[in-house]
C-alpha cells in the first residue's frame, strides 16, 4: 500500500489541514516485459500486476474518523488499509476535527470544505476517479454521522453511503436535535456540539435538518445513493439510528439496515463492518480505471 498524509492550505477552511491517502499499490507493476520481471528483487508472490500508466485512476473511498481523532484514526485503529488493497480501492481520510461536517457557526466552512474543495482536491491533484459511480462516502460513530449528513445534502457526489454507529448529532429526527440543542446535556460535556449546529430554533428547514433535506433531493428527482446504517445491538444510540432508517424508509429512499447482534460502540465493531463495507456492499470494480475506460 502507498500511503500519504497531505498538508494543504484549505480556503474553506482558511488554514492548513491534514489529509491521510492510502493508495492500494502493492499490485501495480512498472516492468512492462517478461525479462524485466525476471530481474525484479524480491517481487511478491502474486499473480496479477496491472500497470502504472498515466491518467489511471481509482475509485474511492472518503472515510470520515470518529470523534476526538484525526485523519491517522482510520489507519490506526482499524485494519482498513489490508481491507482496501485487494480491492483496488483509494481511501480518503480528510481531519474534520469535531465539526459534525457542517458549516459552523464558529465560522469554519466544513461542508463546503467536504462536499466542494476536498472532492477537486482529491480529483485533480491524485488518481481519483471524478465518476460519481465510483466515490463512496462512509465513517464510524462521528464519522458516520458525517457520512450521512454530506451524503444527503449532496447526493450528486457518491453513489453509496456506508452509515457505522452513527447517532450522534445530524438525524432525521429533527425534533430530536432540537430538544438536544435545548438540553443541558451537549453544552456542558461537549459544547462544540452546539457552537456546530447553532441555536435549535434556527434547525427546522435550514440545510442542518436532514428530514427536509432528503424531502427536498427527494422531491426534486435526482439519483440519490445507496444507503447503509449499521448498529450493533448493544450501542446507546440504537434507537437514533433505526430512527434515521425509519424515517428514510418513509421518504422511499434506498436504504438497508444492519443490526450487529453483539456488537457495542468500538472498534472491535467498526473494524469488521469497514471491511464488511468494502467486501461486500460498495459495488467495486476491483481493479485500477484507466482512460478510455
Amino acid at each position: 500500500m502507498g500511503i500519504l498524509r497531505y498538508n494543504f492550505r484549505s480556503l474553506a477552511l482558511g488554514r492548513y489541514v491534514d489529509i491521510t491517502v492510502i493508495y492500494p499499490t502493492d499490485n501495480i507493476a512498472f516492468f512492462t516485459d517478461a525479462e524485466t520481471e525476471a530481474r525484479i528483487k524480491f517481487k511478491p508472490d502474486k499473480k496479477d500486476y496491472y500497470p502504472y500508466t498515466p491518467g489511471m485512476k481509482f475509485q474511492t473511498l472518503y472515510l470520515m474518523h470518529g470523534g476526538s481523532e484525526d485523519d491517522t484514526g482510520p489507519g490506526r485503529f482499524t485494519n482498513i488499509e489490508s481491507y482496501v488493497q485487494k480491492h483496488h480501492l483509494m481511501v480518503v481520510t480528510p481531519d474534520v476535527s469535531l465539526s459534525f461536517g457542517l458549516d459552523t457557526e464558529y465560522g469554519l466552512s466544513y461542508e463546503i470544505f467536504l462536499a466542494e474543495e476536498l472532492p477537486a482536491v482529491m480529483q485533480s491533484l491524485f488518481a481519483s476517479s471524478p465518476k460519481r459511480e465510483d466515490n463512496f462516502i462512509a465513517g464510524y460513530a462521528m464519522g458516520a454521522n458525517i457520512a450521512l449528513g454530506t451524503a444527503i445534502r449532496h447526493p450528486d457526489l457518491y453513489s453509496v453511503c456506508v452509515d457505522i454507529s452513527g447517532g450522534i448529532g445530524m438525524t432525521l429526527d429533527t425534533q430530536t436535535l432540537v430538544d438536544e440543542l435545548n438540553g443541558d446535556h451537549f453544552p456542558v460535556r461537549m459544547p462544540l456540539y452546539n457552537a456546530s449546529f447553532g441555536k435549535a430554533e434556527d434547525l427546522p428547514g435550514s440545510s442542518k435538518d436532514l428530514y427536509a433535506c432528503a424531502k427536498y433531493f427527494k422531491k426534486k428527482g435526482v439519483p440519490l445513493p445507496k444507503y447503509y446504517l449499521i448498529c450493533g445491538s448493544e450501542e446507546f444510540i440504537r434507537y437514533r439510528v433505526e430512527r434515521d432508517v425509519q424515517r428514510l424508509q418513509e421518504l422511499n429512499y434506498d436504504v438497508d439496515y444492519i443490526l450487529a447482534e453483539g456488537y457495542d460502540h468500538n472498534y472491535d465493531m467498526w473494524d469488521y463492518y469497514l471491511k464488511y463495507t468494502v467486501d461486500e456492499l460498495l459495488p467495486l470494480k476491483n481493479k485500477p480505471i484507466y482512460p478510455g475506460e
